[in-house]
């Protein structure tokens, strides 16, 4: 028996019996099941492979978030040291040194 027709004899026995609190709750399980099953077949993820996708997207996102941060990481580490550049340049300006070399 499929989840679509032990859905539809639950609401017609609910419908025919009354809806007691477990025929409801099973009403809304199955409910929940199919809408759930629906959604994966619509994102393409109802195969037997989508675990592996999944995870196989996981880790690519893990790099990609690696990458960035290193990426940051190493332009920051740049623009301090141009700046300590810059500086070392300017006190070497200001002591005179350009004279010294000549």
């Amino acid at each position: 028996m499929t989840r679509e027709e032990m859905l539809a004899r639950l609401i017609a026995q609910a419908n025919t019996q009354g809806g007691d609190l477990v025929t409801l709750r099973a009403i809304i399980e199955e409910a929940s099941e199919i809408g759930a099953g629906r959604v994966l077949d619509r994102l393409g993820l109802a195969d037997e492979g989508a675990q592996d996708d999944i995870d196989e997207l996981r880790e690519l996102l893990g790099a990609w978030r690696d990458a960035k941060a290193s990426a940051w990481k190493a332009a920051i580490e740049w623009i301090v040291r141009g700046v300590l550049a810059g500086l070392l340049v300017a006190i070497a300006m200001r002591l005179g040194v350009a004279d010294l070399l000549k």
